[in-house]
């Protein structure tokens, strides 16, 4: 499914109004919040992911300090969450294309047990799809699963104004 939208960031509100029924949205609502990281103040990219992993998952401190480390890794703040977005790439400085566009996908192994669904995202930096997983609560609204989404976080190809060998 592709997710449009008008803008790359989002706002709390904006989650807290999100159709949640729909897990797509929630993991393109995790991409956005990932591009608003900032490593100065990390709390609001943190009150977003509270939302997005629901109360019933409240965020550890060793959690907190995991994202961190990863998204200071290389400066991969300033990229990651973009490079998610279509047509963003190394060569391009990660900007995606307008509209701003999210593919999530899915595959014959995402519907997993105990109403959890994993869903696939593609990183402009990377050959792979990366994956997180969602769970249906109670509420009938999906919610990102524990530390699921970790492997969007790992790195990914440098800028190309930043690499080393061209």
């Amino acid at each position: 499914m592709i997710l449009t939208m008008n803008s790359i960031n989002t706002t709390i509100d904006e989650i807290e109004e999100l159709d949640r029924t729909n897990p797509y949205n929630v993991v393109g609502a995790f991409i956005q919040a990932i591009t608003e990281f900032n490593p100065e103040d990390p709390e609001p990219f943190f009150e977003k992911l509270q939302v997005l992993q629901g109360e019933m998952q409240p965020l550890t401190e060793g959690l907190k300090q995991n994202v961190q480390e990863k998204m200071n890794e290389h400066s991969k703040y300033e990229y990651i969450g973009k490079s998610y977005f279509i047509g963003a790439k190394p060569e391009n400085e990660y900007e995606p294309l307008e509209p701003y566009q999210i593919e999530v996908t899915e595959n014959p192994y995402s519907n997993m047990e105990n109403d959890t669904l994993k869903l696939f995202v593609k990183s402009g930096g990377s050959d792979a799809l990366r994956g997180v997983m969602v769970c249906h609560g109670k509420d009938r609204n999906y919610y990102i699963l524990d530390n699921s989404f970790i492997g969007l976080l790992a790195d990914i190809r440098q800028l190309d104004s930043e690499e080393a060998w061209t």
